[in-house]
């Protein structure tokens, strides 16, 4: 994001869709992020503020629509269970973050063509 000279600012949102039905974005960005940060998703749910249920409904949604598998689950028990992002997710993140940073250069070339000081 950048200011001009009169503090108007530009702001560009990413998100990529599969016929029609949203795929991955930001918030699901910030999802996996936390599953790998915390090798929880119920711990990652709490961190971005969304149900555990709706957290694994998008897990669910974004593996079913890619075709790979995103996050290896071991179910709880004695030891406790866990989470860990696998390597076609942490591959895919990485390809995300690259395309919206040169989204965002793009974008804000463009607004410092238009809008910035002349």
């Amino acid at each position: 994001m950048r200011k001009s000279h009169n503090d108007i600012e530009i702001r560009s949102k990413l998100w990529i869709e599969i016929d029609g039905e949203p795929v991955f974005g930001r918030g699901r960005r910030f999802l996996l992020n936390a599953v790998d940060r915390y090798g929880s998703i119920n711990r990652a749910a709490k961190e971005i503020n969304i149900s555990y249920r709706k957290a694994w409904s998008y897990i669910k949604a974004m593996e079913d629509r890619l075709g790979i598998k995103l996050v290896e689950r071991q179910a709880g028990g004695v030891n406790g269970g866990g989470a860990v992002l696998t390597d076609a997710a942490r591959l895919f993140l990485k390809n995300y973050e690259e395309l919206e940073s040169g989204i965002k250069e793009l974008v804000d070339n463009k607004f410092d063509d238009i809008f910035g000081q002349k």
